[in-house]
């Protein structure tokens, strides 16, 4: 949260427990004069930014409040009433940073693999959050508005000192380019155990160069630099752009990363987090999650795989049994030759593409294993016996009235059983 800046001797710096009044007096006298022009300043450039974004401001800030109640009414409004991803991501900001009030009862109570849809609805539901509240809410709507966004997960420093809590932001394409946005910063500030609306546009569309000087992604995917920082730079206050570091393509990368499916995108995290320094728990720990959360979702997607490929298998069997009954019934009622052969087609189409699932199962353990392979043998079979009734029918369309009759009389087919 914002901090009030107070001088001590000729020295600028943050208090996070002192109100304005108390600031005040603790002021030397020779300081009030500075601290005074400061909070001119500080004035001269609210009312800067007030005139920059106050037309976009004014239109956010008038949404009817039935149409607050869901993310989804947020961002018609916003579609609604803006053409430009800027205006767009503006006034998501700026309602969020003017409507949601920082939760400082729980902001010490962070769960961040709490589901996405209740991070989002609660603060909609209460009106107050913490900061993975107001990011992905604020992802969330700029998503719905058509902006590439994403929540970001890191750490901050404050004072010169980085904290022992984790933070969440967000990150959003705006205008060809990566920014990054604050709105949990943006909104206030805590004193005395109060939370003050106070909107600052300096955590609004902050650049990667400044934002890296105050916010540290676990994954330095989110930095958006050419020479991403380390842990241990930004805990030493080295932030700035080494150009002696080999060039890391962001845009390439996050191309890449958009295109990975759960498994592979929480792997590759976690190797970029390990790469670039495990410096406090809090990296630890989500190093730590990212690598259950791998191992949980690869056991996951071998579950579905397996389940899926044997849904596919039984839909085939229930085909080619429904074949074989027609073939007792000696093909009645009567039906087309291309109807016939369809359901023979649809058989074989549901083995392969069982197999096809079977086949992207990676790594399964040794039990696993096992049932695969029984499972292709199954597969295996009933191909055989489909194939010899392709071969049959295939004679069959080829002769003519009397001698498809005679096809009938030589033998009797059974079906195959089904998982």
């Amino acid at each position: 949260m914002h901090c009030l800046f107070i001088f001590e001797g000729s020295v600028l710096v943050l208090r996070p427990s002192f109100s304005y009044l108390q600031a005040m007096q603790i002021l030397r006298p020779a300081s009030i004069f500075f601290f005074l022009l400061w909070t001119l300043a500080d004035q001269a450039s609210f009312a800067q930014t007030k005139t920059e974004y106050g037309a976009i401001d004014k239109v956010a800030l008038q949404i009817p409040d039935s149409s607050t109640l869901t993310p989804a009414g947020i961002a018609r409004y916003i579609n609604g009433h803006f053409t430009r991803d800027s205006e767009k991501a503006r006034a998501a900001f700026i309602w969020i940073a003017t409507n949601i009030r920082y939760d400082i009862a729980n902001m010490f109570a962070l769960n961040f693999y709490e589901k996405k849809e209740e991070k989002i609805a609660r603060p909609l539901r209460t009106r107050k959050g913490t900061c993975e509240n107001y990011a992905a809410l604020f992802t969330d709507i700029c998503t719905r508005a058509g902006i590439r966004s994403y929540v970001v997960d890191g750490y901050t420093k404050q004072n010169g000192f980085a904290d022992y809590i984790p933070h969440a932001w967000s990150a959003a394409y705006v205008d060809n380019a990566w920014y990054l946005f604050d709105p949990t910063w943006g909104s206030g500030y805590v004193s005395n155990g109060k939370f003050y609306t106070k909107i600052d546009n300096s955590h609004f569309r902050t650049l990667p160069a400044l934002s890296i000087k105050t916010h540290m992604p676990f994954d330095y995917l989110w930095q958006f630099l050419d020479h991403p920082v380390t842990n241990q730079e930004f805990y030493e206050g080295r932030t700035g752009e080494d150009k002696s570091k080999p060039l890391f393509n962001y845009s390439d990368s996050i191309a890449a990363y958009e295109r990975l499916d759960e498994v592979d995108a929480y792997t590759a995290e976690a190797g970029r987090i390990e790469k670039n320094g495990i410096k406090n728990s809090m990296i630890f720990d989500r190093l730590q999650h990212l690598r259950r959360e791998v191992e949980v979702s690869r056991q996951n997607e071998i579950v579905y795989l397996y389940n899926s490929a044997m849904a596919d298998y039984n839909k085939g069997v229930n085909h080619f049994n429904a074949f074989v009954n027609y073939y007792n019934q000696q093909f009645k009622p009567a039906k087309s030759d291309p109807e016939i052969q369809v359901m023979l087609d649809t058989t074989g189409a549901s083995l392969k593409e069982a197999s096809a699932k079977l086949d992207r199962i990676k790594n399964p353990d040794a039990n696993t294993t096992a049932l695969i392979g029984n499972f292709r043998k199954q597969i295996a079979d009933l191909s055989v016996v489909v194939q010899e009734r392709q071969d049959w029918l295939k004679k069959y369309f080829a002769k003519g009235k009397l001698g498809r009759r005679s096809m009938f009389y030589k033998f009797t087919w059974f079906g195959a059983p089904v998982n």
